[in-house]
């Protein structure tokens, strides 16, 4: 059955009438029948508020719902395919949490860093270890933490036209570029570093600045952010809404009403959450062609700790990862009963068949060790893990509604100039907004 939407009851009535349908109300609303395509953060976020009062279907092309938010079984609990942490600013995200039940499991940790150069790994977490570090010079060091300072008071998005390049060589000077920031550019954005905005790495210094003398303040759930993922379904199913996994969009075609088409069966609002040149291919509106890169993860369970004690280590060399993250040096080990170590890759093209042996055989090599203290392995990767903040980024976000169609998602204004999982949740809510409230949401 085909429900038009409208706030007007008589207006929702005939036009109902005319197509030879019965309205169905509820505290004289018209049900809408809803389809959002894709069933990461973003879609189930919006899925979660709006079951219950509308008629929700999920398409999810990937077996299991989640996104980039999928994880694996270890043992007894999950580990994300890729790395994840919140921040205690994570206000609608961690407001969620709560709705769902799932504070209580919500543990605050402290995020360690380093820098690893030529065999070596450099503790960066306390201001004595920043001292230490031999690779930057006292008054490249005295320039970085003003930086850091000031981070949160800069607006970031002001420097939209400026490269972080150039950003970086006016405030830090060359040989602070050279040794720390250029081989951060290269690792995560490849041939593209150039391009990439000064909004950008302002966003992400200010938005990693809640540190203490044992580091980041992050927020991690015991079960893993898959508890999250399973919490969303559960709650969008229980409300009647249905979760379609290893079901992509496949087209969108327009009706004569203005209403959508997807894979064939009409909807009242059709809510996209994949990358927009991808909802342009399928038939949707024309969007602009966001730049995206791929993300290719390699999760590692071992017998011993490799990275003494840090959570977080850049990779300096060129390597075919960027950062090696110890996932139990900041989760308790006694979760998981053994180590578990993430390699982290970005890539454009087509990745190499044999990436993940690359990647492993490097990580060996590098860090000293034997092919026997891995107890198990595997690779995910996604080649639209996320946007590129090239500069002008900002002038080529699409609006939460075009032409009919409701976009939110990674590419959405609360992800720039940095995305983070606090951003899609607050994405999801602006087209709930749109969708529920339009002449509310738009005032």
């Amino acid at each position: 059955m085909k429900i038009i939407a409208s706030s007007d009851y008589k207006t929702c009535f005939f036009h109902n009438f005319k197509n030879f349908l019965m309205p169905i109300l509820v505290n004289n609303r018209c049900i809408m029948r809803i389809c959002i395509i894709g069933g990461g953060l973003t879609g189930l976020s919006a899925a979660y508020r709006l079951s219950g009062t509308h008629s929700v279907d999920v398409l999810e092309a990937s077996a299991e719902a989640g996104g980039l938010l999928s994880s694996s079984p270890v043992r007894d609990t999950f580990i994300e395919q890729y790395y994840h942490h919140c921040f205690s600013g994570d206000a609608h995200l961690l407001a969620l949490m709560d709705e769902l039940g799932l504070t209580a499991d919500l543990t605050w940790l402290s995020g360690s860093t380093g820098y690893f150069s030529e065999g070596h790994i450099y503790p960066l977490t306390t201001p004595f270890e920043i001292l230490r570090y031999p690779l930057l010079t006292l008054r490249d060091k005295f320039r970085l933490g003003l930086l850091t300072l000031r981070a949160g008071k800069y607006q970031a998005s002001s420097y939209d036209d400026m490269t972080a390049d150039e950003f970086i060589l006016d405030t830090c000077g060359r040989h602070a570029y050279e040794s720390f920031f250029a081989p951060l550019l290269r690792s995560k954005f490849g041939d593209r570093r150039h391009e990439v905005s000064a909004a950008w790495l302002i966003s992400r210094i200010a938005i990693r600045s809640d540190r203490g003398p044992q580091g980041e303040r992050l927020g991690y759930l015991r079960h893993g952010y898959q508890s999250l993922i399973t919490a969303l379904s559960d709650a969008v199913q229980r409300n009647g809404g249905a979760i379609h996994t290893g079901t992509p969009a496949r087209s969108l075609e327009k009706t004569e009403d203005g209403t959508w088409m997807v894979n064939g069966t009409t909807y009242d609002a059709v809510v996209s959450t994949v990358r927009p040149s991808v909802l342009t291919a399928l038939g949707g509106p024309s969007l602009p062609d966001i730049p995206y890169q791929g993300a290719a993860c390699v999760t590692l369970g071992l017998s011993r700790d490799v990275l003494q004690g840090i959570y977080w280590v850049n990779v300096k060399d060129e390597a075919p990862y960027g950062a090696v993250i110890g996932h139990t040096n900041f989760a308790p080990i006694e979760w998981y009963g053994e180590h578990i170590v993430y390699l982290a890759s970005y890539f454009r093209e087509d990745l190499p068949e044999d990436h993940e042996e690359r990647m492993i055989t490097d990580f060996c090599e590098r860090f000293g060790v034997s092919r026997d203290e891995i107890r198990w392995h595997h690779m995910t990767s996604d080649t639209a893990a996320g946007p590129v903040y090239v500069t002008g980024y900002r002038n080529i976000i699409p609006p939460y509604e075009v032409d009919g169609i409701y976009c939110a998602g990674m590419f959405s204004p609360p992800n720039y100039p940095e995305r983070s999982m606090e951003g899609s949740v607050v994405a999801a809510q602006a087209i709930v907004n749109l969708i529920t409230s339009p002449e509310a949401a738009r005032d």
